[in-house]
């Protein structure tokens, strides 16, 4: 008799969408090709990743950037449209569709912390006693996201996702 492998286990790291805004992947608005949307360098070198802090928009393919300091971010809330970034509004690189609805990241270590949710059979929350962080990433997914049923489905978008960014020599 074989032992059994323990079940997969998820924590929820507590993270937020704002964790992952030191880089994001969005298409470029002049080539269709891969851009980064990142914190500009201050002038001692080290790059400020808040919220509000200047960022850029850099396109390796058509070898241009363009910087952004308006100091006000909006993030997307159309369920219909494609996802955007906070920032220039651009579409997001790492986005597909699926019968249920779009999934949507903004860089890989985003897409990573969603595909480790869904591929855990044990999934474990904050508990509602906790003080601290109760909105995160994981808690935030939509219904469909997290349901067994749709793992597969999930999984197979991500998988998608990954190899557009693998066509587009990133």
């Amino acid at each position: 008799m074989s032992p059994t492998a323990p079940p997969v286990r998820f924590r929820d790291p507590r993270r937020t969408k704002y964790d992952f805004l030191g880089s994001v992947l969005v298409r470029c608005p002049n080539c269709d090709k891969v851009a980064h949307v990142v914190p500009v360098p201050g002038p001692t070198g080290a790059q400020d990743t808040g919220l509000f802090a200047s960022r850029r928009l850099v396109c390796r393919s058509y070898g241009r950037a363009r910087g952004w300091n308006r100091g006000y971010v909006a993030f997307h809330r159309d369920r219909y449209g494609p996802a955007t970034d906070p920032y220039f509004g651009l579409r997001l690189w790492l986005q597909t569709e699926t019968r249920h609805g779009r999934l949507w990241a903004y860089n890989m270590e985003h897409l990573a912390l969603i595909k480790r949710f869904v591929e855990a059979p044990l999934r474990e929350g904050i508990a509602w006693h906790d003080h601290g962080r109760k909105m995160t990433v994981v808690a935030r997914l939509p219904a469909w996201m997290q349901q067994a049923k749709n793992r597969d489905e999930v999984l197979r978008a991500i998988a998608r996702i990954h190899a557009s960014l693998l066509r587009s020599r990133f």
